[in-house]
């Protein structure tokens, strides 16, 4: 007999399907975003016309510069048939007209599920001498964009870096993650401003923040060159940054060519700033120099003239896994509570990793989730409000919602400008991330104050 009997609802955050405004979007944006961090590349989208040119225009959005693209141009011929045709033909056409120096080749959700043999179809492919076709496999319905950026990520590594089996050289690699231009400039400079040469890549300095010129290059003259790329298996030592988004293609790297591999936080916050230059001074033997010294002394100095409008404040933060982690560590580190973090990128090790940092810090109470949505996020902060919000635009509804202050972090940033160009890296990022919470803080008191409140505050 049917037991009508009603029964307990389940918790607002026990959901095991559906998303619900996820923090994250598809494999193949951080694919093209990835191949774009080459000199003279063309990221190719094995799929349809439509794939493309949402992938190209989330990338627009969020830099303000043009995500140059091309596409296999599915019909319902190649939904049936496979891609093989398209692709070779793609291949043929795209180095005829656009003559980029390498091809990067992604794949989407249709070419994905018919199964095409992509390595195949590029070794049957007509390939100028002196020119590169490479791919990723990157299924849209699993993962997130940062696990399409890890996946080129190590596709180029497996197509491109070489090593001459002569003794390493001294200098670094430097896998960034999915970080802005203005972020992987900065890391640069660090590391230059240490004394070590290194060869970053993916690096999208001057491609996707190039400057106006007077005539129009399709290809800009940022990006990591090939030559570079390759040499890179010859290099003493590379810095990983980001588990999610370099760890993979950091390890390929080690076990192709020799060179080890030393994982890191992204450098966001002082710690993790610490460990970067740590990891540098210690395996190259070099000297911090008194200018590192000085920013970081900056920073120490910052914090305590306005730990007073931060401290104790509660905090949600949302975002991709190798943003939120050291964010959180830098939120910590300026007392203030991480109430709500959440990444929309799987693996278990998000949450074991901040539930650690607050145990550390002896923080309780705080709600920790990897494949997170807003929808678990808002319903949250409706049962437990908090004082201030960290993470991309998209957290703009809640804010309003909610009459919470927004501080926009990550990715996509699309309402706001100059944004890609700003780092939060290093300790000229920390100074940024003070500057940034501090003002959305005060701008909430100023709006609420009374005028009597303003003659007790001064």
């Amino acid at each position: 007999m049917l037991d009508c009997t009603p029964k307990e609802p389940l918790p607002r955050d026990a959901r095991t399907t559906g998303k619900i405004n996820p923090i994250k979007t598809c494999q193949p944006v951080g694919a093209m975003y990835a191949a774009l961090g080459i000199h003279g590349c063309l990221p190719h989208s094995h799929g349809s016309q439509g794939c493309c040119s949402y992938h190209r225009m989330a990338l627009s959005r969020h830099f303000h510069e043009p995500a140059m693209a091309s596409t296999s141009s599915f019909t319902e011929g190649a939904s049936v048939f496979g891609g093989a045709a398209n692709l070779k033909t793609s291949i043929k056409n795209v180095f005829a007209i656009y003559n980029p120096e390498i091809i990067a080749v992604h794949t989407t959700c249709l070419s994905e599920t018919i199964g095409d043999d992509i390595p195949t179809i590029i070794k049957q492919s007509e390939i100028p001498e002196g020119r590169y076709v490479i791919h990723a496999n990157t299924p849209s319905y699993y993962g997130s964009h940062i696990t399409g950026f890890s996946n080129m990520c190590r596709g180029i590594v497996s197509y491109l870096a070489e090593s001459n089996g002569n003794p390493k050289k001294e200098q670094a690699n430097i896998f960034p993650g999915f970080l802005n231009p203005g972020d992987m400039r900065e890391i640069k400079r660090i590391v230059t401003e240490m004394g070590v040469p290194s060869i970053m890549y993916p690096d999208t300095t001057n491609v996707m923040d190039s400057p106006l010129l007077s005539t129009y290059e399709m290809y800009p003259r940022g990006g990591a060159r090939i030559e570079d790329i390759k040499d890179s298996g010859n290099s003493k030592m590379t810095l990983s940054l980001g588990a999610w988004s370099s760890d993979e293609a950091a390890a390929i790297l080690q076990s192709k060519c020799g060179v080890p591999g030393v994982p890191l936080k992204i450098p966001i916050g002082i710690k993790a700033t610490d460990d970067l230059i740590m990891a540098v001074k210690d395996g190259f033997g070099v000297d911090v120099p008194e200018s590192l010294n000085v920013e970081r002394g900056q920073v120490i100095d910052t914090l305590i003239d306005t730990h007073f409008q931060y401290e104790g404040k509660k905090v949600a933060v949302f975002g991709d896994p190798d943003i939120a982690i050291p964010l959180t560590e830098f939120l910590i580190t300026m007392g203030m509570v991480p109430k709500y973090v959440l990444t929309g990128t799987p693996g278990n090790k998000f949450e074991k990793t901040i539930n650690e940092m607050l145990e550390d810090a002896g923080i309780e109470g705080s709600r920790v989730k990897a494949e997170g949505d807003l929808f678990d996020l808002h319903q949250w902060i409706k049962e437990e409000s908090v004082d201030l919000l960290i993470g991309n635009t998209h957290g703009k509804y809640i804010a309003r919602a909610e009459d919470i202050p927004l501080v926009r972090v990550g990715f996509p940033v699309f309402d706001r400008a100059v944004h890609p160009l700003m780092p939060i890296t290093g300790y000229r990022g920390c100074l940024r991330l003070i500057e940034m919470i501090s003002n959305a803080l005060l701008e909430r008191r100023d709006r609420d104050c009374t005028d009597e409140d303003y003659e007790l505050i001064l």
